[in-house]
């Protein structure tokens, strides 16, 4: 098996609507939203969804594809900081390792409203995180479950937040390939993406499927799932999205470089 015959996928439910019966031409390599920018820059696939802020810090050796990503226009449902007390009296706030966006987000968040914890990096156990720290930062199914697990603790969810000051949809995710991979193949990973997407949005039965299997994988309601999908996450990429993503770009991560998108197809 080639490299150039796998995509790389995060391996939370937010990309189930892409990679929930994709073709079997492709191999689909799951992992962590951190761990996928590793395996882009070795070639272990040919395109995946890496963290926003991971591409800022790789821009020069990456493409970003268009149209799809991980995007949220207000609540995001999967990337919360907890804690037993308000943000603004939390001295110390635990970070998970397996995602770099949020961090950054968190970091610019807390900047912006003049506060200044200490932060520690810890594995993403929620009851743990809490014991060290008065904050605990969750992203992804984990933080959905803790969210439904322990609704007596204090939330912020930081799509919502970044939304709020901004004006913009926070694009958390974003698809990417190495800038000398082979056009053909990336376009025909791109192409099954976006096809993926497109039975998602207008096939219901398809849609109320995908929903259903989510659901019973992760053993959350459907309505939670379908709340997910419908009210908090999409893979779909707008002008409004991309215009958040170049805000976050410059002003969260510093990136001053305008980023470079794989080109329409020309016929």
């Amino acid at each position: 098996m080639s490299w150039k015959d796998v995509i790389g996928r995060v391996s939370f439910s937010n990309c189930d609507p892409i990679f929930d019966g994709i073709s079997p031409q492709w191999t689909v390599l799951s992992a962590p939203p951190a761990w996928l920018t590793g395996h882009v820059m070795r070639r272990d696939c040919i395109a995946a969804p890496i963290p926003s802020a991971d591409y800022a810090s790789n821009s020069e050796k990456l493409i970003l594809l268009p149209d799809i990503g991980i995007v949220s226009n207000g609540e995001v449902g999967s990337v919360l900081l907890f804690g037993n007390r308000p943000i603004e009296n939390m001295r110390d706030i635990a970070l998970p390792t397996d995602s770099s966006t949020s961090k950054v987000l968190l970091s610019w968040i807390i900047k912006n409203r003049g506060l200044d914890p200490k932060f520690i990096e810890t594995g993403p156990d929620i009851n743990i995180m809490l014991e060290k720290c008065d904050g605990a930062l969750l992203i992804g199914d984990r933080a959905i479950l803790a969210s439904i697990s322990h609704p007596e603790l204090v939330k912020m969810d930081l799509g919502a937040e970044w939304t709020r000051i901004t004006g913009l949809p926070m694009v958390f995710g974003v698809f990417v390939a190495r800038r000398d991979s082979p056009e053909d193949t990336l376009r025909e990973a791109h192409s099954e993406m976006i096809k993926q997407v497109e039975l998602f949005e207008n096939d219901p039965k398809w849609r109320a499927s995908v929903i259903s299997r989510t659901s019973k994988k992760l053993g959350f309601p459907e309505e939670r799932v379908e709340d997910y999908f419908r009210k908090e996450v999409r893979n779909r990429m707008s002008q409004d999205d991309i215009n958040g993503l170049l805000l976050f770009l410059k002003e969260a991560c510093g990136m001053l470089e305008p980023p470079v998108w794989l080109e329409p197809h020309s016929e």
